[in-house]
């Protein structure tokens, strides 16, 4: 049975993948003390030489997920560390033990965001280094897909997927699902004017299994579903939660000022705002994609959008604000 390493797997993606390699051979990479049960354990940060090059010890296949998810430019060195370094020190150590394969999770928002909304790019746009420029995330998460093709030239084959905002049921540290959490308590109270992406964590999971089989060895593949203004996106959420979404809609220009003065003004105080810069940038643009070479080449196939909704909504209320599934 072929050998599998998994990192990041006791985040928000890795639990839905972990669940779609039950029957595998699977090693995990993990920090502290997050043992996972019933699978063989290597403790040790992705950043620790020691411990992956024991991880990567006799495996044939990586799923590489570990990350950090952060929209606060303080963590500027934090996120090129853990994206960029430990994915250099990741693939170096799989070459250097005949890794035959690695799947990295990335992001769609290294490839598809506009500033208009009219279009819908797919793998071959270019990247859209002047709005990401200033937002740390997604520039640590471009870089790092250049340092997995640079460090896997030669091998080990490496595929790269680029999903969109993940939704669904298990996100225990809120780090994609964070937004809803802040639309059920009421902290929303502006529609932003661009538009988005979404994906069930579920489908991305299984996108990746398929990525392994099926993927082209240097090719990226976005994963999405729905391509919603947020308008759209918040007026669904309100009627799936039975929570009022908000009416106030600023013209671009206007929210943007709106959202960098009360940043400013709360940093001044030194409190964190209720609205940080990057989001209010992010916002205003349009995080739309063409999923279909996933469709394709993959058999990639998003679930009803509001089954999504749903599960991460009653999710959320039952697990995260002890409220009542919804009914």
């Amino acid at each position: 049975m072929t050998r599998t390493l998994v990192t990041g797997a006791t985040g928000f993606l890795g639990t839905h993948l972990l669940s779609c390699l039950a029957d595998r051979d699977v090693r995990v990479l993990v920090r502290g003390s997050r043992a996972v049960e019933n699978v063989e354990s290597v403790e040790g940060s992705i950043l620790d030489k020691k411990a992956v090059e024991s991880a990567v010890a006799g495996v044939e296949e990586i799923y590489h997920l570990a990350g950090k998810v952060s929209r606060d430019p303080e963590d500027v060195r934090e996120l090129y560390r853990v994206h960029v370094e430990g994915t250099t020190l990741l693939c170096r150590s799989a070459k250097a033990a005949g890794v035959k394969r690695i799947v990295l999770a990335s992001t769609s928002g290294t490839i598809a965001v506009t500033e208009d909304g009219e279009t819908f790019p797919d793998e071959s746009a270019p990247v859209p280094l002047k709005l990401i420029g200033g937002w740390p995330y997604y520039t640590s998460k471009l870089y790092q897909e250049e340092a997995a093709k640079r460090e896997c030239e030669g091998g080990p084959e490496l595929v790269i997927l680029n999903p969109s905002l993940l939704l669904g049921p298990g996100d225990q540290r809120v780090s994609s699902t964070e937004d809803v959490l802040k639309f059920l308590a009421g902290d929303i109270p502006v529609i932003p004017p661009g538009g988005m992406n979404f994906v069930d964590a579920r489908d991305v999971a299984e996108a990746m299994e398929s990525a392994m089989r099926r993927g082209q060895p240097g090719h990226r593949y976005l994963l999405g579903g729905p391509n919603w203004t947020f308008a759209t996106f918040l007026e669904r959420l309100g009627r799936m939660s039975k929570v009022k979404a908000p009416k106030l809609k600023l013209p671009a220009a206007m929210y943007t000022f709106a959202g960098q003065a009360v940043d400013a003004l709360y940093r001044q105080w030194d409190m964190a705002p209720p609205v940080d810069r990057i989001s209010v940038e992010m916002g205003r643009r349009f995080w739309y994609l063409d999923c279909s070479k996933a469709e394709r080449e993959l058999g990639f196939r998003a679930r009803d959008p509001y089954e999504t909704l749903y599960d991460t909504v009653a999710y959320i209320k039952k697990e995260l604000l002890g409220e009542a599934v919804l009914s």
